[in-house]
């Protein structure tokens, strides 16, 4: 698969997605000291996934406005697009947008949103959002994200979703949340099956009503559950690169989307935070095409099952599939 094949991602976080030197360069300008949090080559380092998400919430810390929101969003999208990504759906957190101030949460979005129709009409790539509940913030400061998701929700901002420590609760703790965002419309997706074992994807679909379940993958370790999903049309955010980074896998051919594919579960592909995984969206294709023997038609496959998935209207879904087939 080139660099240029379409492609379609629906796990991304916009400031996982925030190339380093970005960071270090908004940090410049505001007279941050965050060198701590890169390596000797100027890379975001750390040594386990706890370790990654103090790191990714001390990266955050130089998005401070509006404004700085609307920079990043076009230059990750500059970088998606140059891995031939022509739909991209990213979450994004009101926690780190305006803490959970409904208003200053439209501020935010108006900023990002703005940034998106640019980057469409230079670089032909189509984003939406969904808002993201960090789990580890607990149920409570959840809620008020939920709100931010319902006041704002309609043709740009599509869904909802939960993020962050796995091992934090449990989804049914983040019901209230879940049930206003689907009284709003949105669309509903949830991170399990990362950190937690099989139970957790299982409790975020029963418990949550996702459609959708970022990462999943430890849903293999359960085939009666791995069934059930493949039944239900329980679509999976699969993120490799991120999974072997993180040491959940030790490489690329240990990893489960193969098998989970060829016992009927709707796989999709993406990058999960990029940039920290040393990965982009052409990477990971090349990749799962060098450890599977994937060939064109089964990525043009998976792309097809991932604009199915996406949580944008109608006609939307239909010009990006007509540039897929196209």
């Amino acid at each position: 698969m080139t660099r240029t094949h379409p492609k379609v991602e629906l796990h991304l976080h916009l400031e996982g997605a925030a190339p380093p030197a970005f960071i270090r360069g908004l940090a410049a300008e505001k007279k941050m000291d965050i060198s701590g949090i890169f390596d000797e080559r100027g890379n975001y380092s750390y040594t386990d996934f706890w370790h990654f998400l103090k790191v990714y919430e001390a990266a955050t810390e130089t998005l401070k406005t509006p404004e700085d929101y609307h920079r990043l969003t076009l230059a990750v999208l500059e970088e998606s697009a140059a891995s031939g990504v022509i739909y991209t759906e990213t979450f994004l957190s009101p926690d780190f947008c305006g803490g959970r101030d409904v208003g200053a949460w439209r501020e935010y979005l108006h900023a990002i949103r703005e940034a998106a129709g640019l980057a469409e009409k230079r670089d032909g790539i189509v984003l939406r959002g969904i808002v993201t509940a960090i789990r580890h913030f607990g149920p409570e400061k959840a809620k008020e994200t939920a709100l931010c998701a319902a006041e704002t929700a309609g043709d740009w901002l599509v869904g909802f979703g939960l993020a962050g420590d796995e091992k934090m609760g449990k989804p049914k703790d983040f019901a209230w949340s879940f049930d206003a965002a689907r009284e709003a419309g949105l669309r509903l997706t949830a991170h399990a099956g990362e950190w937690g074992g099989p139970d957790s994807v299982r409790d975020a679909i029963r418990d949550l009503g996702v459609e959708r379940v970022g990462h999943g993958v430890r849903a293999i370790e359960d085939l009666a559950l791995v069934d059930e999903i493949a039944e239900k049309g329980i679509v999976l955010e699969v993120c490799p690169g991120s999974n072997i980074a993180l040491g959940l896998y030790p490489g690329w051919r240990a990893h489960p989307i193969h098998r989970l594919r060829e016992r009927g579960v709707k796989v999709t592909v993406s990058t999960d935070d990029p940039p920290f995984f040393h990965t982009t969206m052409a990477r990971e294709y090349h990749m799962l095409a060098e450890a599977f023997d994937w060939d064109d038609g089964v990525f043009e496959e998976v792309a097809r099952t991932s604009i199915a998935a996406a949580f944008c209207d109608d006609a939307t879904r239909e010009a990006v599939a007509k540039r897929l087939a196209g």
